[in-house]
């Protein structure tokens, strides 16, 4: 029973990384090894975030209960580092568009999985106990893969010149609220007492509307572009 739990966790957690792949331009365009570097990206970023945290923002001891409201803050500024590391990889792939923007999703996507949700899955999946915590992690698992698929897509809207002056502070403001989200979701789990599964459907609630907004931008801005090129 155990293990059947175990491999129910991994397949909702993995199948859909490797669904995405083969049924995407990153299978036709051979993009195994782009999506690992953009993973060894992912761990160096977030190597240099947990550097400055830990150097440049100590945490304090709170109360159960209350919130360090200048400590999250604090959290949320570093994590911007996150959209830093997706524009280096994008700016240093080549190809297609939305094949830079698969690959960086991807990539960064796979490696938060592997490092952050593996080895929790490995150890507790596999105990003798059931728990829906495990299932939690591989829902959060394809959260979070559309969440940054959808913050690749924002940074290299952003990074197009032909991008519509008009539409740049949606983009923006829409890059802001991705790289905050998490930070966001706790504030709102501390304040109004969410549970882990309350908090899980916000989050998908959150990528779903960021997502739509994103989508429908990226088809203007192609649309734009196809337009341009049969012109001239």
């Amino acid at each position: 029973m155990t293990l059947f739990h175990f491999g129910n966790c991994i397949a909702l957690a993995y199948f859909p990384y490797l669904i995405l792949y083969k049924n995407s331009k990153l299978s036709e365009y051979s993009s195994f090894w782009p999506c690992v570097k953009a993973g060894g990206v992912y761990m160096v970023t977030q190597l240099c975030k947990m550097v400055i945290l830990a150097t440049f923002f100590p945490t304090y001891e709170v109360p159960v209960g209350r919130i360090d409201l200048h400590g999250e803050l604090m959290k949320g500024a570093v994590e911007l580092f996150d959209l830093v590391g997706l524009f280096f990889i994008i700016s240093q792939q080549i190809g297609r568009g939305d094949l830079k923007i698969l690959v960086a999703g991807m990539g960064w996507a796979m490696a938060e999985l592997v490092s952050m949700r593996l080895l929790p899955l490995w150890v507790g999946a596999r105990g003798t106990e059931f728990s829906w915590k495990y299932l939690q992690l591989s829902f959060e698992a394809n959260i979070s893969l559309a969440h940054h698929v959808i913050m690749a897509m924002l940074i290299w809207m952003w990074t197009r010149n032909n991008l519509e002056k008009s539409v740049l502070p949606l983009i923006v403001s829409l890059l802001l609220l991705c790289s905050s989200k998490q930070t966001l979701l706790e504030l709102v789990g501390t304040m109004f007492h969410f549970t882990s599964f309350g908090l899980l459907g916000i989050s998908f609630g959150l990528t779903a509307v960021i997502g739509l907004l994103s989508t429908y931008l990226y088809i203007n801005l192609c649309l734009q572009d196809n337009a341009w090129s049969k012109y001239n």
